[in-house]
């Protein structure tokens, strides 16, 4: 029997974030491995049209919860939302909502935050900062809570490049910052944003960092644990190996290691945290690193080989053109040619939309590829080192059939097999794709890559046409050529004629 998993029959359980990718598969493991559990509170903002009710009903009805459904088949039950909003003073939750919280919660996940890299630092403080300080004041009037679980993120710190398991300080104070963006306008904010992040890339990892020093600062008598993931991507194990989302193209160094973690490993290590913290209840806030690095790494370079063996074996039937990794120079001329060869196409394929009568898409989805390609940038053409003594520590803490049924060992993960699954996942779960279809895919991606292939060509004769007409320098190399070509191919005509 599993410790961890009846540790956690009976309790009430309080999930942040819970309608978002990683609080999903929390929960959804919490409810197939402990179908005991007396309740999960889960926070959902109030949405024009929907009841909480049905908001609920739409996160069962995925494919997601399926397995959940046969091992608990009340679960709709046992799933209690509570109207909220993190941007608002006490998260705007009634009296009567908020006294059951105080009076039942035994432990709280808190996985709510912004992901924006790009957002503005006053609402990337309030979801990061603020309301991880406001939730704190709500565990310390809860009598029966055993543990606070913090989802943090692996590069809170990435200004570093070895980093421990502790909680580094900000040159501001939590308070200070928070007090400052009540009255600060808009335009002073945005004016002291790159002196307040300093050496972070953005405001995303910078108020990561302040949160974790608003949870060291304010704990309490609290039983507190902090969870770095790394770059957290499709689930490997359970409830199915499948992707959720994937980025064709990508710049990055070819030897950074990409630190990915799957979902489901996140999941795995929160619910051992949980337990482990509830039940031994260090003297300290500990911190574990949820990292592929150090355990099994994989480069940027091997990751998009495998990338495209896997594209190649299970072709898109609505993908424009199948995967590649860029590993060039961040040049002007590079970023230019890249926008011009991405988006271009996608002008061309709306083109042919608006004349078949369709809505045209394709652009506006490229130009949001390429803005979160842009932000990732950073974070796949460097490498860190995170320490993982934590993390090994509770590894051997664990039973053997908590090892396996929460298991959080990379080491095990093949990736190759992990990519392709990857990429089926996608087609299978997220485009709706029949699996019948790969052949009739395979010759529908052939044609997209000809016409790719013959588009680049055009482009770049066009462009060096206009470079010929501009240069002499030019011209004397196209003539350069052009006469090497003539010899070349007279003396293997003189060649053969010699031959006969």
């Amino acid at each position: 029997m599993s410790m961890i998993a009846a540790f956690y029959g009976g309790k009430s359980i309080l999930i942040t974030g819970a309608t978002g990718f990683l609080g999903k598969v929390l929960m959804e493991k919490l409810f197939r491995t402990s179908p005991d559990l007396k309740v999960i509170y889960i926070l959902v903002r109030p949405k024009a049209g929907q009841t909480l009710q049905q908001r609920v009903f739409q996160i069962l009805n995925s494919k997601l919860f399926e397995k959940v459904k046969e091992v608990c088949p009340n679960v709709h039950e046992k799933i209690r939302a509570i109207s909220a909003d993190l941007n608002q003073s006490d998260f705007a939750i009634s009296k009567e909502d908020m006294q059951e919280l105080l009076s039942y919660t035994n432990i709280i996940f808190h996985c709510a935050a912004t992901v924006r890299f790009d957002d503005h630092l006053r609402h990337a403080v309030q979801l990061n900062v603020t309301a991880t300080q406001q939730l704190l004041l709500m565990a310390s009037q809860m009598p029966k809570l055993e543990a606070f679980i913090h989802i943090s993120t692996a590069f809170s710190n990435c200004n570093l490049k070895h980093i421990d398991e502790v909680i580094y300080p900000c040159p501001v104070e939590p308070k200070k910052i928070i007090d400052s963006m009540e009255w600060l306008d808009d335009a002073i904010i945005d004016e002291i944003t790159p002196k307040l992040i300093g050496d972070r890339p953005n405001t995303y990892t910078y108020t990561k960092a302040l949160g974790e020093m608003v949870v060291q600062q304010e704990s309490g008598n609290i039983n507190i644990a902090i969870i770095r993931p790394s770059i957290v991507g499709a689930t490997w194990q359970e409830p199915f190996p499948a992707g959720k989302g994937f980025l064709r193209c990508v710049r990055a160094t070819p030897m950074a290691v990409a630190d990915l973690i799957p979902a489901d490993t996140v999941v795995n290590l929160t619910l051992a945290v949980g337990w482990y913290t509830a039940v031994h209840r260090p003297k300290s806030v500990l911190i574990y690193h949820c990292t592929s690095g150090n355990f099994n790494p994989c480069n940027w370079g091997k990751m998009a080989l495998q990338v495209l063996a896997a594209f190649e074996k299970i072709p898109f039937e609505r993908a424009f053109r199948r995967p590649n990794a860029d590993f060039t120079t961040n040049s002007i001329t590079t970023q230019y040619w890249n926008a011009v060869s991405h988006r271009a196409p996608a002008i061309i394929y709306d083109f042919y939309l608006r004349l078949t009568g369709r809505k045209p898409r394709m652009t506006k989805l490229m130009n949001r590829l390429l803005r979160t390609v842009s932000m990732l940038e950073y974070f796949i053409n460097r490498s860190w080192e995170w320490s993982t003594d934590n993390t090994e520590m509770l590894m051997s803490e664990l039973s053997p059939e908590d090892q396996r049924v929460f298991n959080f060992d990379v080491r095990q993960l093949n990736w190759l097999e992990y990519i392709e699954n990857y990429v089926l996942g996608v087609k299978k779960y997220l485009l709706k794709e029949d699996m019948a279809g790969i052949p009739k895919a395979k010759q529908h991606l052939k044609r997209l890559r000809n016409i790719h292939y013959l588009f680049n060509t055009a482009l770049f004769l066009i462009a060096w046409r206009l470079l010929i007409a501009r240069s002499q320098v030019a011209r004397n190399v196209w003539f350069f050529i052009v006469s090497f070509c003539y010899k070349l191919l007279s003396y293997f005509r003189a060649s053969s004629t010699l031959k006969v």
